[in-house]
């Protein structure tokens, strides 16, 4: 099943609950894929393309909710951070950070990579590697800690 069609089932089924954050989350998700398809390639999305466009959204509102706890706005950062749960589920598991660390010492060994001069090297086969599965902070945190 596309995600398109998953997306649209669960916008029916939010707008029967009447549940208005899902929903708007839904909204927002159908919304990025249709821009993202009639924008120039004319190609159909990959599923890899698709996770991409899901990341986006879940950091976007994450970004927001963190702006909006800073300013002591916890009315407007709980809707954000529910959206968050509503779209992460159409997402891939996320890999826990022991996992990710395993991956990426693996990573360094067989490249026999070492020091901050080859982090860059390191974020594109690890980016690759993991993608969809971890977000690129918390790549980004693993591997300067063991590359340091």
């Amino acid at each position: 099943m596309s995600l398109q069609t998953k997306i649209m089932d669960e916008m029916k089924t939010a707008m029967k609950a009447k549940d208005t954050v899902a929903l708007e989350a839904l909204r927002a998700i159908k919304s990025e894929i249709l821009l993202a398809q009639t924008s120039g390639t004319g190609q159909e999305l990959k599923e890899e393309d698709e996770i991409k466009i899901l990341q986006k959204l879940v950091k976007q509102r994450k970004d927001s909710a963190t702006i909006f706890s800073e300013q002591g706005r916890a009315d407007l950062a709980e809707p954000e951070l529910a959206q968050v749960a509503v779209i992460e589920k159409f997402l891939p598991a996320q890999l826990s950070e022991a996992e990710v660390e395993a991956i990426i010492t693996k990573i360094i060994a067989d490249g026999g990579f070492s020091g901050m001069g080859s982090m860059g090297q390191v974020m594109g086969v690890a980016s690759k590697e993991l993608a969809g599965k971890a977000d690129g902070k918390t790549i980004s945190t693993i591997v300067k800690k063991l590359l340091a």
